[in-house]
């Protein structure tokens, strides 16, 4: 198990900016050393280049005491200026719609709670579905403590209305159907006496899904997670038969509190639309923009109809911030070179971590000719996955047995680091937000060869050449746009840059006709739509429709982003396939052995003649690195009819894959046998070429693995000889051979 672990409180920074590291001394250590350290280098398997480091001097290297800190895993309504029942003494009705996702984990589950946490019995009351999904009304006023349950349990994934109505000495609770099945009563409802007043809850705070705890500071520590959606919760005076309101917005007028969730569906805003300003917040990114007990596809997008879409759905595993304490910051010192660096901190009892962050050059002076791109939002998008020991296919995907790590069996026994957008909730229903803010235990070197590490080759590479670099990174990219690419000749994508914002390829394509020279080192890239949100920095949302490689498909109605109303998914379905950038797009995978590519016609073209310069005609490129080849993992192809340019060269094609490679989803209409590598022809990896506007062009490779394959035979191979090639024509300003310029 892993005894040191911390996080970042930003993934980039700039000279004269700060960083602030936080730690978790897991395993108990009264301290820790810290030291700052550039990497280039994070594949420590036996047959990769080795773990490659540079100390950093800095004025953070040093010892710190150690400690564990807190998680509050859960996401949760908070109200501050919650409802005073010291001023209704008439009494005072609950109600709430509910549709609860996951009974079978036999705990209690509050729906809302009012309580003090700072006094002996906790005086106020909550409103919970127990371990058996048993609605329940607590009342409390020390030394006093009462709870009346409802016989009848709620159902999974049906809607329910339950109401409490509390006047004098007497509490009458309700529960009905919103629609019940044949023979299926629908209304069941309870009363009995309490023998002590009702407890003033004059200054407490509200909660919603989940009830109040300790509070440390401004951090927030909760309870009795409710998993499931809640809709229209609201207080309103005494209401004297409970049982026999039909709906809820019968209830709505004159309400003390009434929190409707279709207001403020793209932020973490709670309305009160009682006109009492009781409004909120919300904590740890419960799932906006879902439909809620009216929803009869009215509507497809919540911006349309953002009545039908008054609902929240909150999980027990939803997280967003841990908001640890800072133990050090860091200000970039003016001199320090745009890299990969990271925080390593590690204790007496063996514990060791890799804090990453990343070093964006200075906005004025002198830029490299080459900037690397770190996929920081792919980073998010896989971040403290799950899915490969909790899916029931990846064995089978694989073509092997899962072998799990430390990382992988920690995070599998911790699920409170949060789960990845791969995942599933403990609920069932899949992730769609993921933040920077905790420790992320995949992107870490001597880990896993896969996105960071993965990248972490070119930067191995760039290093071993003594090319100039600076490293720049999908999250500025987002905030700066074109601007950020400018200054550059070329632009390097890495192994696996797959998740992006309308403005990244706005980007993109702008810098393309700018003179701007692109390469893409890798496979199934500019993929998934991605949305951010500028309150919420350090976060990602994807929303998985109906196509595409997924690990759960989200229901209908809920495919459109809270963040910013667009619809999510791939980008292929969204009008801007990755082949009218890149010249070839995803078509398959698979993760058994890799293979090779060989050379096409199209490769001895003139205009292509610098690309293989030292290759020989009849090579096989790439025919080593992991799992045997350059070609494997996941495989892009051209594709005219998606836009991979009618000039396109297609240079080499991969060969040789096995029947575990099978086409993606989206490029079949229908089941049929035969998707595999061994009988379709287009399960293979195709390396591109093209040019674009004003002098630009692009190099795209198709493969995943094609970076861990520069390395081989101390970078003297020919993979690294064509990657080579191409970039020093791509730095180098001469215009290009053409099409028309022959």
């Amino acid at each position: 198990m892993l005894k040191i672990v911390g996080y970042t409180d930003r993934p980039s920074v700039r000279p004269g900016e700060s960083v602030a590291f936080k730690v978790s001394c897991e395993g108990g250590a009264l301290e820790y050393d810290a030291e700052i350290v550039r990497l280039i280098c994070g594949d420590d398997s036996p047959h990769g280049p080795g773990f490659k480091a540079e100390s950093v001097t800095a004025s953070v290297n040093g010892r710190y005491p150690g400690r564990q800190q807190r998680i509050n895993i859960g996401s949760f309504g908070y109200v501050e200026r919650g409802f005073v029942t010291h001023d209704h003494y008439g009494g005072f009705t609950l109600a709430v719609l509910i549709q609860p996702t996951w009974l079978t984990k036999k705990d209690d589950q509050t729906l809302l709670a009012c309580r003090a946490i700072d006094v002996t019995g906790r005086p106020g009351w909550s409103l919970l579905l127990d371990s058996a999904a048993r609605p329940v009304f607590e009342l409390s006023n020390e030394p006093h403590e009462f709870s009346i349950i409802l016989d009848r349990a709620v159902p999974e994934k049906r809607w329910s209305l339950i109401i409490v109505a509390v006047a004098g000495s007497s509490v009458t609770i309700s529960h009905r159907l919103l629609k019940p099945l044949p023979n299926e009563e629908a209304v069941s409802s309870k009363a009995a006496p309490f023998p002590f007043a009702i407890p003033q809850t004059r200054g407490l705070p509200v909660t919603i899904a989940a009830e109040l705890a300790s509070v440390q500071g401004e951090r927030l520590f909760t309870t009795r997670h409710y998993d499931g959606k809640i809709e229209s919760p609201l207080i309103r005076p005494w209401i004297n038969d409970p049982q026999s309101v039909g709906t809820i917005d019968s209830l709505f007028a004159g309400c003390y509190a009434r929190w409707d969730f279709s207001q403020s569906i793209g932020n973490q805003d709670i309305v009160d639309a009682s006109g009492h300003g009781r409004h909120g917040r919300l904590v740890n990114l419960p799932t906006r923009a879902v439909t809620g007990h009216n929803w009869k596809s009215q509507a497809l997008r919540w911006s349309d109809r953002p009545d039908l879409y008054g609902a929240i759905h909150f999980h027990c595993d939803d997280l967003h911030d841990m908001q640890w304490e800072t133990d050090f910051s860091w200000t970039i010192p003016a001199d320090l070179k745009s890299g990969v660096y990271a925080a390593r901190v590690s204790c007496a009892d063996g514990g060791e971590d890799y804090l990453p962050f990343f070093v964006l050059p200075a906005k004025s002076g002198v830029k490299a000719p080459v900037a690397f791109l770190a996929s920081t939002f792919t980073f998010l998008a896989y971040a403290n996955s799950h899915h490969g020991y909790e899916d029931a296919l990846s064995e089978v995907c694989y073509g092997a047995l899962l072998e799990l790590g430390p990382t992988e069996q920690f995070l599998k026994e911790r699920r409170d680091f949060g789960i990845s957008l791969y995942d599933r909730h403990r609920d069932g229903s899949g992730g769609v937000y993921s933040s920077w803010h905790r420790p992320i235990l995949n992107t870490r070197p001597k880990r896993a060869l896969w996105n960071f590490n993965a990248d972490l080759h070119v930067v191995d590479w760039l290093t071993a050449i003594g090319q100039k670099f600076d490293i720049i990174t999908d999250d500025a990219l987002h905030a700066e746009g074109e601007a950020l690419l400018r200054d550059y000749a070329c632009v390097i994508a890495g192994s696996h840059p797959e998740y992006h914002t309308a403005r990244m390829l706005d980007a993109f394509e702008d810098y393309l006709q700018k003179r701007g020279r692109l390469m893409y080192l890798g496979g199934n890239g500019f993929y998934w739509r991605v949305a951010t949100h500028t309150d919420l920095p350090g976060v990602i949302e994807v929303r998985r429709g109906e196509a595409g490689t997924r690990c759960f498909e989200l229901p209908p109605g809920e495919r459109f982003h809270s963040f910013d109303g667009a619809f999510g998914g791939l980008w292929r379905s969204n009008g801007r396939a990755p082949q009218a950038l890149v010249g070839v797009g995803f078509v398959a995978e698979g993760f058994d052995e890799n293979s090779h590519f060989v050379r096409t016609e199209q490769s001895f073209d003139p205009r292509a003649a610098f690309i293989f310069e030292g290759v020989g005609r009849d090579e096989k490129i790439g025919d080593f690195g992991v799992l045997g080849g350059a070609a494997g993992y996941e495989l892009d192809a051209a594709d005219p009819e998606l836009g991979s340019p009618e000039h396109a060269l297609v240079l080499a094609r991969s060969v040789g894959h096995s029947n575990v490679f099978l086409l993606t989803p989206e490029e079949m209409l229908a089941g049929f046998p035969g998707a595999d590598a061994i009988e379709h022809p287009k399960v293979r990896a195709e390396m591109v070429y093209f040019e674009t506007g004003a002098d630009g062009a692009v190099f795209s490779t198709g493969s995943i693995t094609w970076a861990a394959s520069l390395s081989h035979n101390g970078y003297d191979n020919n993979v690294a000889r064509i990657t080579g090639n191409v970039l020093r024509r791509f730095i180098n300003p001469r215009p290009l051979l053409t099409s028309t310029s022959r």
